[in-house]
């Protein structure tokens, strides 16, 4: 799908046709808007390039054009993965700027809900930046999620025997390595935009990089705190498993004993031979109160071991 976008007087309105200072966000596109794009002059290179899933982020620029590429934070509920990246292809050619991705993204809902006054579709670079902000904005709030996710199965966890939660972590723990990378491959390219000096033109562009960069690096550092964090929990909540299972291994274990008591008196006097007392007239009180003393005390003595 491809939407046109174009600021003028009123704002940022949507239009039909790609324009001169106009930027056209495109995601999954079909075999026709592919070769609309390579119409308005974007190598089939670049476009396969923000498609494909493995391709880590970078930049090129070749004469007038510039292509970057940057890894964005996606959310699958659905998939076995809820949190993972895909690229995102970022083509400025002439005083056009193309955004290219196999997802859709809730970042460019934000930068079409005019989250960003200062934004206009003509300066290309200014509108790469804030793409690069809301990129690492949205990490961030990504991992806020995770973080509470990650809370709840922390309480599931403390009275539970199973191995459902300790997957459930491992999950996250896969998502965090996704967001680790991705960040990191981010920031080697983010410093070497700022190293060719691409975004130096405006003064109000060369603080909102440092911004940029500021961001991602918080990111970064909250993504291998949580990681650490994970680690730290999936090795204890093992142990914590195992010592809920064997607590409840020694509770039936206490149970069976008290249970098998009164039957094993019961089976003694149940025998076709003489035992003392058999013939006095109170004999079954008497084999109930020994099944009962017996009882009693073992379930005395396992209450005090903490067997329950």
């Amino acid at each position: 799908m491809i939407s046109i976008y174009k600021t003028t007087e009123e704002g940022l309105e949507q239009v039909d046709t790609m324009v001169n200072g106009a930027w056209a966000n495109v995601s999954n596109p079909t075999p026709e808007e592919i070769r609309k794009l390579m119409d308005w002059g974007m190598d089939l290179d670049y476009i396969n390039y923000s498609l494909d899933q493995d391709e880590m982020a970078r930049m090129e620029r070749d004469e007038d054009n510039t292509f970057i590429l940057l890894r964005i934070p996606i959310h699958q509920p659905e998939s076995d993965i809820p949190y993972t990246t895909a690229p995102l292809g970022i083509m400025i050619l002439g005083n056009k700027i193309i955004t290219i991705c196999l997802h859709e993204s809730d970042i460019f809902r934000v930068l079409v809900n005019r989250k960003y006054r200062l934004m206009k579709t003509g300066k290309r670079y200014r509108l790469t930046l804030y793409i690069f902000l809301e990129t690492a904005v949205r990490y961030l709030n990504l991992l806020r999620e995770i973080n509470r996710a990650t809370e709840m199965i922390e309480d599931q966890l403390q009275k539970s025997t199973r191995n459902r939660e300790v997957l459930e972590l491992l999950k996250y723990q896969k998502c965090l390595t996704y967001f680790a990378t991705a960040l990191r491959s981010n920031e080697v390219m983010m410093e070497r935009v700022q190293r060719t000096q691409l975004f130096n033109y405006y003064e109000e562009d060369q603080d909102l990089l440092e911004d940029v960069l500021t961001e991602n690096q918080q990111a970064i550092q909250m993504t291998n705190i949580n990681t650490e964090i994970l680690s730290s929990m999936m090795d204890a909540f093992a142990s914590i498993i195992s010592n809920n299972l064997n607590t409840v291994m020694k509770a039936l274990a206490a149970l069976t004993i008290i249970v098998s008591l009164p039957g094993t008196v019961a089976a003694f006097y149940g025998m076709n031979v003489n035992l003392p007392g058999d013939s006095h007239p109170l004999a079954f009180l008497m084999v109930f109160g020994i099944a009962i003393a017996l009882t009693t005390t073992a379930t005395i003595i396992f209450y005090k071991r903490d067997w329950f």
